[in-house]
C-alpha cells in the first residue's frame, strides 16, 4: 500500500480500518466493484460500503468511478441500494433471463422428510449410500451449535469435520485443505461455507433443513 497499487480487493471492515488509519488514499480510484451484492449488503455491510464509497464518490459528480455490481441475486432493495452509486443510464446484464430451470441438469434433487430427532441417523445411511466409504460430502446446517453436533454425531461413519464462524481463519484453511485432500470424507458446515468453495470432488450436498 505504501509504494502504491492498482488494485486493492478487501472486506468492507478491513478497508475501513486503512482509511481510518489514514493508510488508504480513496479520491483517485476509477473503477468500484462490489462482489456478491446482495448477500454483503444483507448481511448488514450496507453501512459500511455507504462510508467507504463516501470516501470517492462525489454527489451529481461526472468524475465518480465506474461502479460495477455483481450478484447471484438481484432482488428490488438491491437496485434501489445500486442507484446511490450507479449512473441513471447503467446497464443491467441478466446471464440467467428467462430460465426456469437454473439448476444443473446433471444434479439430482431429492427431499427426505423425517422427524429432527431422526436426522443424524439418516444422514448416516444417506451419507453411505450415496457417497460411499470414499467420496466427499458436504452438509449445511443453520446453527454453528448443530455443526458442531452433528460432526461428533456417532451415526456417522464417516470422518467428519465442522466449519463455521466461530473457528478461525487459519483453523478454517486447514480444515478446507483436509477435506480437498481427502483426509476426512464429510464437511459439517454452517453458511460460511455457502459461497466461494470451489471443491469439485463433491458428490453429495446435503441441506439439513429448509434455509430460514
Amino acid at each position: 500500500l505504501k509504494s502504491g497499487i492498482d488494485i486493492l480487493v478487501g472486506t468492507p471492515g478491513r478497508i475501513k480500518d486503512h482509511i481510518q488509519n489514514s493508510k488508504l488514499e480513496l479520491s483517485s480510484v476509477k473503477h468500484v466493484v462490489l462482489d456478491e451484492v446482495d448477500h454483503m449488503l444483507d448481511m448488514g455491510f450496507a453501512e459500511q460500503v455507504e462510508e467507504i464509497l463516501g470516501f470517492a464518490y462525489k454527489k451529481g459528480s461526472e468524475n465518480n468511478p465506474q461502479t460495477l455490481l455483481f450478484s447471484a441475486t438481484c432482488p428490488r432493495w438491491v437496485y434501489d441500494v445500486a442507484k446511490k452509486y450507479m449512473r441513471e443510464e447503467y446497464e443491467q446484464i441478466d446471464l440467467i433471463g428467462k430460465k426456469t430451470q437454473r439448476t444443473a441438469t446433471t444434479v439430482e434433487h431429492l427431499a427426505i422428510q423425517c422427524r429432527s430427532s431422526q436426522r443424524a441417523g439418516v444422514l448416516g445411511d444417506i451419507i453411505q449410500v450415496y457417497s460411499g466409504s470414499h467420496g466427499r460430502t458436504i452438509v449445511f446446517c443453520e446453527t454453528k451449535k448443530e455443526a458442531n453436533e452433528l460432526a461428533m454425531n456417532a451415526s456417522l461413519k464417516q470422518d467428519a469435520q465442522s466449519l463455521h464462524g466461530d473457528i478461525p481463519q487459519k483453523q478454517r484453511e486447514i480444515t478446507l485443505k483436509g477435506f480437498r485432500s481427502g483426509v476426512f470424507e464429510v464437511l459439517i458446515a454452517t453458511n460460511v461455507a455457502a459461497r466461494g468453495l470451489d471443491i469439485p470432488e463433491v458428490d453429495l450436498v446435503i441441506q439439513c433443513s429448509p434455509p430460514k
